[in-house]
C-alpha cells in the first residue's frame, strides 16, 4: 500500500502482512532488490490503522507509529540493533552509530575501533522497516551521517530529525502535513 507524505521523497510503501509491517520503502525504492510485494493484508482495518498512524506522524500529532511489526526481512544481529534501537531511542532523540552498537550488546566481541560504527551504519541502511524503526534518529558522531542510497536520503532524515525537534526548521521547510 502507498501512503502519501509531506517527505522529500514523496510517498512511502509499507508491505502489510496479517502479523503487521514487513517492509517500507521511500517512493521508487526496491527492498531487498525487488519493489515492496510482501503478501498485502486484506484486512482493511490494518490497512487504515497503517494510514491513519503514518499521516497522525506526519502531522505532529503522534511521537511514535505503534504498529504491529513482521520481523521477517531482519535475523540475527541486525535484529538484536534494530530492537534495541526501537526500544531505547525515543521521538526527538538521536544516537550514534557506536553507541547503539555499544548498546545493542551485539559487538562485543569485536576489539577493532569503528568496526562496530561502520557496521551498524550498513545496518541502518538495510533497515527493513524505516520510520516505524526509527534509523534517521541514528547519526554519526560528528554529524548528520548518513540515510539511505537515494539522492534524497540525507533530506529526508533532516526532514524527520526537524519535525521531530531534533533539528531547527530552515526557512524553506514545509513543516508537518495536516
Amino acid at each position: 500500500m502507498t501512503v502519501a507524505t509531506p517527505l522529500p521523497s514523496g510517498a512511502m510503501k509499507f508491505g502489510v502482512t496479517a502479523d503487521g509491517v514487513a517492509a517500507v520503502t521511500y517512493a521508487g525504492e526496491v527492498f531487498a532488490g525487488r519493489p515492496v510485494g510482501v503478501p498485502e493484508c486484506g484486512d482493511p482495518r490494518k490497512r487504515a490503522l497503517v494510514e491513519a498512524r503514518v499521516g497522525e506522524y506526519f502531522a505532529g500529532r503522534r511521537r511514535e507509529l505503534e504498529l504491529p511489526i513482521d520481523w521477517r526481512f531482519a535475523s540475527g544481529p541486525q535484529l538484536a540493533v534494530l530492537r534495541c534501537l526501537l526500544t531505547e531511542v525515543a521521538y526527538g532523540r538521536t544516537i550514534t552509530y557506536g553507541e547503539l552498537a555499544t548498546r545493542s550488546g551485539v559487538f562485543e566481541e569485536l576489539s577493532e575501533p569503528g568496526i562496530p560504527a561502520r557496521t551498524v551504519g550498513q545496518m541502518m541502511g538495510a533497515n527493513p522497516l524505516p520510520l516505524l524503526v526509527p534509523c534517521h534518529r541514528v547519526v554519526a558522531a560528528d554529524g548528520l551521517g548518513g540515510f539511505g542510497g537515494a539522492w534524497h536520503g540525507v533530506e529526508v532524515k533532516r526532514w524527520l530529525l526537524t519535525l521531530e525537534g531534533v533539528l531547527p526548521p530552515t526557512l524553506d521547510w514545509s513543516g508537518p502535513a495536516d
